[in-house]
């Protein structure tokens, strides 16, 4: 695990987002994917992966909640690059079961049960994404909240058993955003309307100015618990 981890590090040092993707593409041939939400960062990476045609399965995470905007530049991202984004739904019968015992919108009601949802909606399906791939590209920065700054630009995922490398992890948002506008790239519009962190809709609102990048993810919660399982933070 370490060496992989090592190793990854070591043939990535130093080169540029894109550049050190197209390595790893050829070093994971048919086992490297990259999963979107398609917000600013991810509409980044996205760009590489299309515009320079590496062979990176791209995915997303359908929980059946999303905002409008966000079905919006998952279309015009599609339409752009002609290129397929594969998505993965939750179980059905996991959803049903869910629902019918505690409502639609139990996520509210209590930490376990929002954890619940986001482990029908998000951690089960990403699971059947990753299965059978070595690398899990993602488009975590440092600066997006305290606990990420605890993270490494590589790591091993222990839940998934697969290394991960997050390949703007050092970019502030004003890199993103410039690169976004350099190559006129899609990007979700409610970025515009105080949303720098986008999830489902019942779960995200608009940030004032001031506050934490991920304030307007889960606002109901602790600030500092404000993850929801699908990036796992190592306690050093």
């Amino acid at each position: 695990m370490s060496k992989v981890v090592q190793h990854i590090k070591d043939i990535t040092a130093g080169l540029a987002p894109a550049e050190a993707l197209a390595k790893l593409a050829e070093l994971f041939p048919g086992e490297i994917v990259f999963s979107t939400s398609f917000g600013w960062e991810d509409q980044a990476i996205s760009h590489m992966i299309f515009a320079n045609n590496l062979p990176i399965k791209v995915f997303t995470l359908e929980t059946g909640r999303l905002f409008r905007e966000t079905y919006s530049v998952w279309s015009s991202t599609m339409d752009r690059y002609k290129q397929p984004i594969h998505a993965y739904y939750p179980d059905r019968d996991l959803l049903e079961e869910m629902v019918n015992k505690k409502g639609p919108n139990s996520f509210y009601e209590s930490v376990e049960n929002r954890k619940e949802c986001c482990g029908i909606r998000k951690i089960e399906p990403l699971k059947r994404a990753l299965k059978g791939n070595k690398l899990w590209i993602t488009g975590i920065r440092a600066d997006q909240s305290a606990n990420r700054h605890d993270m490494e630009n590589v790591e091993w995922d222990e839940q998934n058993l697969l290394a991960k490398f997050h390949p703007i992890f050092d970019w502030t948002l004003d890199d993103v955003k410039a690169y976004i506008k350099q190559y006129n790239i899609p990007y979700n519009s409610l970025h515009d309307k105080g949303f720098p962190s986008i999830g489902c809709m019942p779960c995200t609102r608009a940030v004032a100015e001031g506050e934490d990048f991920r304030a307007g993810r889960w606002w109901w919660e602790d600030q500092s618990k404000k993850e929801c399982g699908l990036h796992e933070v190592k306690q050093h």
